[in-house]
């Protein structure tokens, strides 16, 4: 008997290890030359075996609990966005390899679709050599060509305006039609997460596929990971995209929306499009590299400031210029590649109530965005060097800042209300020339988060070239941290600077802030004497280009259901962020009440009469929208 069962046992193991429709014909064979008798009973215990077994290696485990592994899309997954990353959340922390590679093929023909060599490195680590001279901006403008070039019908690294071609010693990936591409991370660990980044835009709606692993691009530490083979890990994408007109798109990291990623969602709507449509971003991390280009008229709204969070880490160092030009300087120089999130040469982009930043150091941009009339608002902004790059026309609002020196860079204009840049070097430096305003900021906080004092704003030649219309202009702010003299140097003629300052407050003790050592380029302005100029740079349109910005209410948190006992207060209350303000009328079961004209309902001492519906309409003059429907419950 000891022989039988030993026998029995390997047969059985054998057929776990292949978890396929044969597996269970084995486990059979196995049943039949041992235990003919018995038939029925032993049938029934072998099935369930191999149902267990194959649900095991549905989430392709190896057989045993402590090796189990969660797929995400998972196996047979069916309605999968194509703009999936892939997930693997083992038991144990993984440990990511340095050879083998990420496959994909179509279950349908078995056809290759895209491929990761971990054997490449994703991008530079330290700051390649490009020669003794400084590369020139391009004498050619830039052509932002508006063609549907992807990963599926163009090799990344294709060079675009000037440029060379990008070398495929790293990894390099067409993100936003920018064929010269962007370095970018295959695959990236997070405690027991393992995420694939596939290439962009190779994956299509009504397919289905199936993913290999080979054992070098990932292990675990007691080295039973040993890749997906055959066609272990299947799933099939939605039958079809979203309509193409549509208004509204949902990103959801869970798959539980119209796109897994940021970037999906964008690469879906059409270039220069006249009308709004409004991307709408759950709750969760999106760690991607997000770039697009040639968009109008779109929204970005997050769900929660604090809770959407965008983010790569991404610097100059990791995807540098190119190595025959230099970008940016001027309108119409070679894009960067070198921001968490950029926007190119667009109009109309609305980013409103979510975080986005850079995990790296250096010239790191959290938000890079270039093109006019766009608008951010409530929005929480973390880099490096140059944290916020703006160029063209940019209206902030009730945004954060966050950086380690030149914490806003560009050559404007950009006009800053109610924000707060904090900063470990310098706040800001200025490029713009004779041809537009610079930065103005209004009821805004400057804190410095660094060891030593830093000025407001500086203006370095660089390469040999000066700023001399640099503006930098700051009516009713609060700092800290500064440096007496306020401003730091200006190279060369500083008759037309503009370092402008009125009302300067200690951010500590809302004192003002002794002016007597300030930079000689700059100036105070006084209520009396500056009157209109005080006007006209509190006033957005004078500095934007003749341009007003307006934005319709979003709402930031909605009201809640509460219940509460009679007699106690009940507060309800909803957060907006619109341009200009907004106006709000509450209403209760359909019913206007009458003097409810906040953001908040305050009830001091509630009663019977309270109970029942309420929502809000906010409008203002750019639209109208209305909360959702909630209940203010007072049971007797």
């Amino acid at each position: 008997m000891k022989i039988i069962l030993t026998r029995l046992t390997i047969r059985c193991l054998t057929g776990f290890c292949m978890p396929q429709p044969e597996s269970l014909s084995l486990l059979m064979e196995a049943f039949q030359c041992e235990f003919k008798f018995q038939y029925n009973l032993m049938k029934k215990f072998i099935i369930h075996v191999w149902f267990f077994t194959c649900c095991i290696y549905s989430f392709a485990g190896q057989g045993k609990t402590d090796d189990f592994i969660k797929l995400f899309p998972a196996n047979n997954g069916i309605n999968i966005n194509p703009d999936t990353h892939l997930v693997l959340t083992f038991g144990t922390e993984p440990i990511l390899g340095s050879h083998g590679q990420i496959r994909i093929y179509d279950a349908s023909n078995d056809k290759l679709i895209d491929m990761l060599d971990l054997s490449i490195p994703a991008g530079p680590s330290n700051a390649s050599n490009r020669g003794k001279n400084v590369q020139p901006y391009t004498t050619i403008p830039y052509t932002y060509v508006s063609d549907n070039f992807t990963n599926a019908n163009t090799k990344p690294g294709t060079p675009s305006g000037t440029a060379l071609m990008n070398s495929d010693t790293f990894q390099l990936n067409i993100i936003g039609r920018f064929t010269d591409a962007f370095h970018f991370y295959p695959m990236i660990i997070h405690n027991k997460t393992a995420t694939i980044y596939l290439h962009n835009n190779l994956l299509q709606y009504g397919k289905t596929y199936y993913a290999q692993l080979d054992p070098g691009v990932l292990s675990l530490k007691d080295g039973k990971f040993k890749g997906i083979e055959r066609k272990n890990w299947t799933f099939t994408t939605k039958k079809n995209s979203p309509v193409a007109d549509t208004e509204k798109l949902t990103v959801s990291a869970d798959g539980s929306g119209d796109f897994n990623t940021v970037q999906g969602a964008i690469d879906f709507i059409p270039d220069y499009r006249p009308t709004r449509t409004t991307i709408y971003i759950k709750n969760g991390t999106y760690e991607e590299l997000v770039y697009f280009r040639n968009k109008w008229n779109v929204t970005f709204a997050g769900e929660d400031r604090n809770n959407v969070v965008i983010s790569y880490a991404n610097n100059e160092v990791f995807n540098p210029h190119p190595v025959n030009v230099s970008t940016n300087e001027f309108p119409g120089t070679f894009p960067s590649r070198r921001g968490a999130f950029t926007c190119d040469n667009s109009k109309g982009i609305l980013l409103v109530n979510f975080t986005v930043r850079t995990t790296l150091k250096g010239q790191a941009e959290g938000l890079l965005i270039m093109g006019k009339e766009n608008i951010v608002s409530h929005v929480t902004i973390g880099g490096s060097g140059d944290a916020l790059q703006a160029n063209g026309s940019v209206y902030l609002d009730n945004c954060t800042i966050e950086g380690d020196g030149d914490t806003y860079l560009g050559r404007g204009p950009a006009f800053f209300n109610q924000c707060r840049i904090n900063s470990k070097g310098a706040f800001m430096w200025i490029r713009n020339t004779s041809a537009n305003h610079g930065a103005v900021l209004l009821n805004c906080t400057l804190a410095n988060n660094g060891k030593t004092e830093t000025v407001i704003a500086r203006a370095p030649a660089k390469n040999g070239k000066g700023y001399p219309y640099c503006e930098a202009v700051l009516i009713n702010c609060r700092l800290t941290g500064i440096t007496p003299a306020g401003w730091g140097p200006v190279d060369g003629d500083v008759s037309n600077v503009h370092y402008w300052e009125l009302n300067s407050l200690n951010l500590t003790d809302d004192k003002p802030l002794d002016i007597s050592q300030r930079h000689e380029a700059s100036r105070q302005l006084t209520i009396g004497k500056d009157k209109e100029t005080i006007s006209n740079y509190s006033t957005p349109s004078f500095v934007l280009d003749g341009w007003t910005p307006t934005m319709i209410p979003v709402i930031l948190s909605q009201p809640t259901t509460k219940t509460v006992k009679p007699g106690e207060p009940a507060i309800l209350q909803v957060k907006v962020a619109s341009i200009p303000e907004a106006t709000y009328q509450w209403y209760k079961d359909g019913k206007a009440l009458v003097g409810e004209i906040k953001a908040a309902v305050v009830i001091r001492k509630t009663a019977k009469a309270n109970d029942g519906e309420y929502y809000v309409v906010i409008k203002n003059s750019s639209g109208t929208i209305q909360s959702r429907i909630i209940e203010l419950k007072i049971p007797i």
